[in-house]
C-alpha cells in the first residue's frame, strides 16, 4: 500500500522534524502518549455516560413522575443520537481536522450535562441527552482518529488497548460511580460531574493536540448520503423503539421498518456515483472489516440490554440502595479494568481471531448464567456471572475496535472510528429496545395468570395495564392502605412477573452473543494499521 503524507501540524504550527519515534524529540504538543491521556478523559466522559445514568433511572422515574417508557427514552434518545450522527461526524473529522472536532464535542457534551442537571422536568432530560449524543459523536470517532495517526504500528494496539480499557472501564463503572452520587448526592450529580471532566478534556486538548489529515483527505461533503444514511438508522430505531407499543403486527411498525429499509437501499445506490461518498462501499469488501462492525452491534445488544434491567433487578427486586446495586457490579468493572489491557496483549500476540470468539463465548455463558438469577438468589452467584461478562466483554471492546479502524485506510480513520462507535451505539440501542420489547411481551402475557393463581382480586383492563408499567422495573404495585397479607402477595407476583420477564430477555442476549462467536472468526489483524500509523512520523 502506498505511504501516505499526514500533516501533523495545527494551523499557525511549525512542522517538526521527523523523529525515529514519535514520542521523542516531540515535547508536550503533539505527543503520543500525552495524546493518549487527552482523548481518554473525553472518551471516558462519554462512555461512562452510556451506562452512569441506568443506575439513576430508577430515582429520575420517581423524581419526575415518569413512566417506563419515558426512562428508556433517557437512554434510547441518547443513544439514538450518537447512532445516527457518529459516522458523519467521522467524516466531519476526516474533512476539518480531529483536533476541532474533538475539541468542539468535549465542549458541547460538558454543555448539555450541566443543563440536564438543571432541568426539571423528563421532556427536558430527554431533550438535552439528545444533544449529549450529538456532541458526543463529534468527540468519538475524533479519539480514535487522533490515536490512529499519532502512534507508530508497533505501538497502535497498545494505544487501542488502553483506549479499550478506558472505554471499558468507564462503561462498567459508570453503575458505580452513579450509584455514589445519586445516594449521597442527588440524580442531577450524575450529568454535572461532567462539567470539570469536560473542562479538563477541553485544556489538555488545546495544549497537546495536533491536527492529523492524510493527503487525499476528503474535500468535498456528501449531503445526500448523510440525509439517506441518518433517515435510514432513524427510521430503523425508532421502529424497534415503538413496536412494544403499536405492536409488531401494526402498519406504522412495518412502515418505518420499510423507510429504513428504502433510505440503505437508496444510501448503498447513491454511494456508487458520488465523487467523495460518506462511506466508501469498498470499505465493505474487507471482510475482517464487515465482521468487526456486525460484532460491535452484537456484542452491545447482549451487554447494553442486560445491564439495563440488571439494575432493576437489584434495586427494586433485592431492594438494594443505588450505591449498594453499583457495587454489586463490582465484579464486572474489576474484569472489565483488569480484562483490557491482557486482551490487548493476548491480541497483539495471538491476532483478534481467538480471543474475539472466545470473549463472546463467555459473554453468552454469562448472560445464560443471568437468567437464572430470582429474588433469592445470593451476592457469590451474582458475582460470578458479573464476573464473566466482564472478562468476555473485555477482549471484543480492544480487539474489535483495531479489527475496525485497523482494517481501514488512513483516509478514513475518522469514519472507521464512526462506524466502530455507531456500531456499538446502535446495538446498545437496540438492545435497549428489542430486549425492553421482550420484557413487556412477556410481563404481559404472564401477569394476569400469575395474578389470578395468587388469589389476588381482578383488575379492569387500565388498571392490569397500569400495574404490568411498574412490574416491568421490577415494582410492585401495591396501593396505599392495602392490607399486608395482600400486599405480600401483590409483590411476590410482580417480582417473579419481572424476573421470567429478565430471564427471557437474558436468553435472548445469550443467543445473540452465540451468534457473535461465529462472527469472531471472521475476523483478523488490521491490514491497513501499520501503512497507516506509520505515516504519522514522516
Amino acid at each position: 500500500m502506498t505511504s501516505q503524507t499526514i500533516d501533523t501540524t495545527g494551523p499557525g504550527d511549525k512542522a517538526p522534524a521527523a523523529p525515529s519515534d514519535p514520542a521523542q524529540d516531540r515535547g508536550l504538543r503533539g505527543h503520543p502518549w500525552f495524546t493518549l491521556i487527552t482523548v481518554a478523559v473525553g472518551v471516558m466522559m462519554v462512555a461512562l455516560d452510556g451506562t452512569i445514568v441506568a443506575i439513576a433511572n430508577p430515582a429520575i422515574q420517581k423524581d419526575l413522575g415518569a413512566s417506563f417508557a419515558d426512562v428508556q427514552w433517557i437512554t434510547n434518545g441518547y443513544f439514538l443520537a450518537l447512532a445516527v450522527s457518529l459516522i458523519t461526524a467521522g467524516k466531519l473529522g476526516d474533512r476539518f481536522g480531529h483536533r476541532q472536532t474533538f475539541l468542539v464535542g468535549v465542549t458541547g457534551f460538558a454543555a448539555a450535562s450541566g443543563a440536564i442537571g438543571l432541568s426539571h422536568s423528563i421532556a427536558a432530560v430527554v431533550t438535552f441527552r439528545v444533544f449529549q449524543g450529538l456532541f458526543g459523536a463529534l468527540l468519538m470517532p475524533a479519539a480514535l482518529g487522533l490515536l490512529r495517526a499519532t502512534f507508530p504500528a508497533e505501538k497502535l494496539n497498545m494505544a487501542i488497548g488502553i483506549w479499550g480499557m478506558v472505554v471499558g472501564a468507564s462503561t462498567a463503572g459508570g453503575p458505580i460511580l452513579g450509584g455514589v452520587l445519586v445516594e449521597h448526592v442527588d440524580w442531577q450529580s450524575v450529568f454535572f460531574i461532567n462539567v470539570p471532566v469536560g473542562a479538563l478534556a477541553l485544556v489538555l486538548g488545546l495544549l497537546i493536540l495536533t491536527d492529523h489529515r492524510a493527503e487525499n483527505a476528503p474535500r468535498s461533503f456528501d449531503v445526500l448520503g448523510i440525509a439517506l444514511l441518518s433517515g435510514a438508522m432513524f427510521c430503523l430505531v425508532w421502529a424497534l423503539i415503538k413496536a412494544p407499543t403499536w405492536g409488531w403486527g401494526d402498519g406504522k411498525t412495518w412502515l418505518f421498518i420499510g423507510a429504513s429499509v428504502l433510505g440503505f437501499a437508496l444510501f448503498s445506490l447513491w454511494e456508487t456515483k458520488v465523487k467523495e461518498p460518506l462511506i466508501p462501499l469498498s470499505l465493505f469488501r474487507s471482510v475482517p472489516l464487515s465482521a468487526g462492525v456486525v460484532l460491535m452491534v452484537l456484542m452491545a445488544i447482549a451487554f447494553m440490554g442486560g445491564l439495563f434491567f440488571v439494575t432493576f433487578y437489584l434495586q427494586n427486586v433485592h431492594a438494594m440502595s443505588p450505591i449498594k446495586a453499583g457495587l454489586h457490579l463490582l465484579p464486572l468493572t474489576g474484569m472489565m479494568i483488569v480484562g483490557s489491557p491482557l486482551a490487548g496483549a493476548l491480541i497483539t500476540k495471538l491476532g483478534p481471531r481467538v480471543p474475539l470468539a472466545g470473549g463472546m463465548l463467555a459473554t453468552a455463558v454469562a448472560m445464560y448464567g443471568m437468567s437464572t438469577l430470582d429474588a433469592g438468589t445470593g451476592s457469590a452467584t451474582m458475582s460470578l456471572w458479573f464476573a464473566l461478562l466482564g472478562l468476555g466483554l473485555a477482549p471484543v471492546m480492544v480487539g474489535a475496535t483495531e479489527v475496525i479502524v485497523g482494517n481501514a485506510p488512513m483516509e478514513l480513520s475518522g469514519v472507521a472510528g464512526g462506524l466502530q462507535q455507531a456500531a456499538m451505539q446502535i446495538g446498545g440501542s437496540l438492545g435497549t429496545a428489542v430486549l425492553g420489547a421482550v420484557m413487556a411481551s412477556k410481563v404481559d402475557h404472564d401477569l394476569p395468570g400469575n395474578w389470578k393463581a395468587a388469589g389476588l382480586p381482578p383488575l379492569s383492563q387500565a388498571q392490569l395495564d397500569q400495574a404490568s408499567e411498574a412490574v416491568q422495573v421490577g415494582v410492585a404495585p401495591v396501593s396505599k392502605g392495602t392490607p399486608e397479607a395482600f400486599a405480600e402477595k401483590i409483590t411476590s407476583v410482580a417480582h417473579d412477573t419481572f424476573i421470567s420477564g429478565m430471564s427471557l430477555a437474558s436468553l435472548v442476549a445469550a443467543g445473540v452473543a452465540a451468534v457473535a462467536v461465529l462472527v469472531a472468526l471472521l475476523t483478523r489483524r488490521g491490514e491497513n494499521a501499520e501503512a497507516g500509523a506509520g505515516a504519522a512520523h514522516i
